[in-house]
């Protein structure tokens, strides 16, 4: 299972000092074209696009909590 966080409207730099603030350990990616978030549905962020195996997905809007995140993430591990 992999995490990506993915940027938009904004500069890597912008990216980068979020990244430090909030202490982020996976990988950021800036998308200013929003080609990803296009893809996947996401108007708005946070937003979290969850990725079957078989290429499917499920884009939920907003943030979660640690819960809600654990449960869809160990939902997904068992797809």
């Amino acid at each position: 299972m992999r995490i990506v966080g993915v940027a938009w409207y904004g500069s890597e730099s912008a990216m980068n000092d979020f990244v430090a603030q909030y202490g982020i350990s996976f990988p950021t990616v800036v998308d200013q074209e929003g080609t990803v978030f296009a893809r996947f549905g996401v108007p708005y962020q946070p937003a979290w696009t969850f990725i079957s195996r078989d290429g499917t997905f499920d884009t939920s809007l907003g943030a979660l909590s640690d819960a809600e995140l654990a449960d869809r993430l160990s939902a997904l591990a068992g797809s």
